[in-house]
């Protein structure tokens, strides 16, 4: 069972080390764009992550009713998150994800927790936890592949 808190840390430093990527040189001024009206758009994605990684990871290894104090029940999307108070919320809520993962036991794992679905074991909810941050990193990237794309016909595009 050492086996799968190791494949859970080695996964989150992938997904982590994916986001990095992503997430290089990001300005203020791309947070709010989306390619289409109906899309998310940087800034929802980062405060759904932060939520993600400060509470949503947090509450699987605390128990369900766990929020950071002061956490506001608006905070996913909200525009008066700023981009500095966002980098650092995302910041802390990676630093407690990782210190979680680290301090999991075998028989952690194996504990039943609650997800959107219904009771799955720890293991699995974390698994899942770790793809969201993949998946929405794919997103980012997209987005800022759009922007690229546009900013080489119009090189005021977002600046």
């Amino acid at each position: 069972m050492l086996e799968k808190t190791e494949s859970l840390k080695a996964f989150a430093t992938l997904a982590f080390g994916r986001f990095d990527s992503t997430m290089k040189d990001l300005k203020e001024s791309e947070i709010d764009w989306k390619p289409v009206e109906e899309a998310n758009n940087v800034r929802w994605i980062l405060t759904h992550l932060s939520q993600q990684w400060n509470v949503g990871f947090q509450r699987t290894f605390k128990g369900d009713n766990y929020k950071p104090a002061g956490w506001p029940d608006d905070y996913v999307g909200n525009k008066s998150v700023t981009f500095a108070k966002l980098l650092a919320d995302m910041a802390k809520g990676r630093a407690a994800v990782l210190e979680g993962l680290g301090r999991l036991s075998a028989a952690d794992l194996l504990v039943e927790v609650q997800s959107p679905s219904g009771p799955v074991k720890r293991y699995d909810r974390l698994m899942r936890q770790i793809s969201e941050t993949i998946h929405h990193e794919g997103q980012i990237a997209y987005i800022r592949g759009a922007i690229g794309r546009r900013r080489q016909t119009d090189s005021r595009f977002l600046v």
